[in-house]
């Protein structure tokens, strides 16, 4: 897929998870979403239940990031978002893009990875979303080019019992996708 990457000067490779590889993509997330709570960002639930990540590793979409022989990172790449259904034109979907603390910084190689992805599947542009209130994503997906494209009023963070659910804003962010 592409040519060499490399992140700190070891080898990154992106390898597509499957049922067996669950746990590990759990394990990722949760501690993204441990780190994101620990600092008063309510973006993903405290810990992410398996058949909400279970569809996604079936459809071949969720992939694991390694830096060397060390899960480093998880995305999932998917083709179609609700979130977005008011806006035309094709697209790639970037979610729960989620790195470990020790490999801080992949996250921009894994956005690059999404956006070739993309490319090669001939969409218009690689989207992606995170909550309203997350001042440092936002300007974070800013800074890579990702212009905001509104916000969006979504019901309840991914995972919860409907008797739980919050209505969340939700920032959307896009890049166009030129040929290269």
């Amino acid at each position: 897929m592409g040519d060499a990457i490399e992140w700190a000067g070891d080898p990154v490779s992106f390898r597509p998870a499957t049922g067996e590889h669950t746990d590990e993509v759990l394990s990722v997330l949760d501690e993204a979403a441990g780190w994101l709570g620990g600092r008063g960002i309510r973006q993903w639930p405290d810990r992410f239940p398996a058949a909400w990540v279970a569809d996604a590793i079936g459809r071949g979409e969720t992939w694991l990031v390694d830096v060397g022989d060390k899960t480093a990172a998880t995305v999932t790449l998917d083709w179609a978002d609700a979130l977005w259904a008011d806006v035309g034109g094709t697209a790639g979907y970037v979610h729960r893009l989620a790195v470990r603390r020790w490999a801080r910084g992949l996250g921009g190689v894994v956005l690059g990875w999404a956006e070739d992805r993309a490319r090669e599947r001939g969409v218009d542009a690689l989207r992606l979303d995170c909550v309203a209130h997350n001042r440092s994503l936002r300007d974070y997906y800013e800074g890579r080019g990702f212009a905001h494209r509104g916000d969006a009023r979504w019901l309840g963070l991914p995972g919860q019992p409907p008797d739980e659910v919050p209505v969340l804003w939700m920032s959307r962010y896009e890049r166009p996708l030129a040929a290269r």
